[in-house]
């Protein structure tokens, strides 16, 4: 199992479940977003640059009272592998992936070489 590495850097996945958290359709404004998750203009920029180019999400620029504003709304591609993303990390925090052959060792019980937790 892969996990989608464009939706998992930290970043972009709080932008993915914020706008995962909107009604299908719904738009988000870049500002709202933006003050939403922390962050400064040119770091959201680029986090939605990639998502766009992945078609993850849709980008719509318009003039409301005569000010540029950007909208930002999921795309239904993006929704659905939001929703894969989603599944494959639950399945694999639940245990539902076996650990590949060159994992570390551990025993049986899941603590690691020392005896401890892992």
């Amino acid at each position: 199992m892969t996990l989608d590495e464009r939706i998992h850097q930290p970043t972009r996945l709080r932008i993915m479940a914020a706008l995962a958290a909107l009604a299908p359709e719904t738009e988000v404004e870049f500002t709202t977003l933006r003050d939403l998750l922390g962050l400064t203009d040119g770091n959201l920029s680029t986090h939605l640059l990639r998502l766009e180019e992945a078609g993850y999400i849709r980008v719509r620029k318009a003039f409301v009272a005569r000010k540029p504003r950007t909208f930002l709304a999921l795309t239904p591609y993006g929704r659905a592998a939001f929703e894969r993303y989603r599944a494959q990390l639950v399945a694999l925090l639940s245990g539902q992936f076996p650990l590949p052959a060159d994992s570390p060792p551990g025993d049986q019980d899941g603590s690691d070489e020392r005896g401890g937790p892992p």
